[in-house]
């Protein structure tokens, strides 16, 4: 598939255990592929366990039929990698 505006993966950092990060590494390189990789794989395989988990049911269900609504000030927000979210009128 070709990537597009629309479509385009967005980055998302996190800080995971020395040992994690041990264990994927050595599985991209036994494996020839990305850490990037696998990570989607477990985000792809996972998430649906942890929305069941940690949102209400009637939340989840727009999750999965697709109409959930994101607020406005959630789109307006972007991800500090060092202290945490900013509003991009702050920048």
């Amino acid at each position: 598939m070709r990537r597009t505006a629309e479509n385009k993966l967005k980055v998302v950092a996190v800080r995971i255990d020395p040992q994690i990060e041990q264990r994927l590494r050595l599985l991209a390189e036994v494996t020839g592929r990305k850490q990037s990789f696998f990570l989607q794989q477990m985000i792809e395989s996972g998430i649906g366990a942890i929305e069941d988990t940690w949102l209400p049911p009637d939340i989840l269900s727009q999750v999965r039929s697709g109409s959930v609504l994101v607020p406005q000030q959630a789109l307006d927000i972007t991800s500090d990698l060092f202290s945490g979210p900013f509003t991009s009128q702050e920048g």
